[in-house]
């Protein structure tokens, strides 16, 4: 049966390795449909949440590069079922990325879930679009809220995705989720040291025992 991310990822080389492992009889016989070629709901869901991912691409002497590429929440856009899309703000300005997928469009996107242990495995083509090219995309990846330079959009066509397994991803949380954790506490102790400044006033008023 079809497992439309392996379908690519499995090589000869990678086969071997399996082999080599005992556990290609796992993936020879894999009885199920994955082709998993259309985001669904839960995908979407997934991305709108995220804040950052990251994206590998192959240069033109072979060697890979994986670039951290982050924005507000949500950044990076669902266009369709095949379709993402997310604006590319100034960084650096060394461009390996944007020089590497002008010259192969292949890419791999990880985004991670820390704090739930989740971890989404993309991959897909990849299309760099001048803002002035489609004023309605460009409305949409952009937040006139963060304060960041937009150079050109990337809109990639979806391959296939996969998910993972928590096993191995420590959790770790972002400021914003720690504040809403501790947010109940920082509540209860500014209840607790009203209550304290009260309770002192009142002791240091003569005659007031109530």
């Amino acid at each position: 049966m079809s497992y439309g991310f392996l379908d690519i990822a499995i090589t000869p080389s990678v086969r071997a390795a399996q082999k080599a492992m005992g556990v290609d009889h796992i993936w020879q016989n894999f009885n199920g449909d994955r082709d998993f070629d259309r985001l669904t709901e839960n995908e979407a869901a997934f991305i709108a949440a995220r804040d950052s991912f990251y994206m590998a691409s192959v240069s033109e002497t072979g060697w890979p590069y994986v670039q951290h590429r982050g924005g507000p929440s949500g950044f990076l856009k669902v266009i369709d079922d095949r379709t993402l899309a997310f604006a590319d703000y100034r960084g650096n300005r060394q461009y390996i990325s944007t020089g590497n997928v002008a010259a192969n469009d292949r890419v791999s996107l990880f985004l991670m879930d820390y704090a739930h242990r989740a971890r989404l495995k993309i991959y897909a083509h990849v299309e760099e679009v001048a803002l002035d090219a489609d004023p309605e995309l460009t409305m949409l990846v952009t937040d006139p809220n963060y304060r960041a330079r937009i150079e050109r959009i990337f809109r990639l066509r979806l391959e296939s995705f996969d998910w993972n397994c928590p096993q191995h991803i420590t959790p770790r949380f972002t400021e914003g989720e720690v504040n809403e954790a501790v947010r109940p506490l920082r509540e209860r102790l500014a209840q607790l040291e009203s209550e304290n400044v009260e309770l002192r006033a009142r002791l240091a008023t003569p005659g007031d025992t109530q």
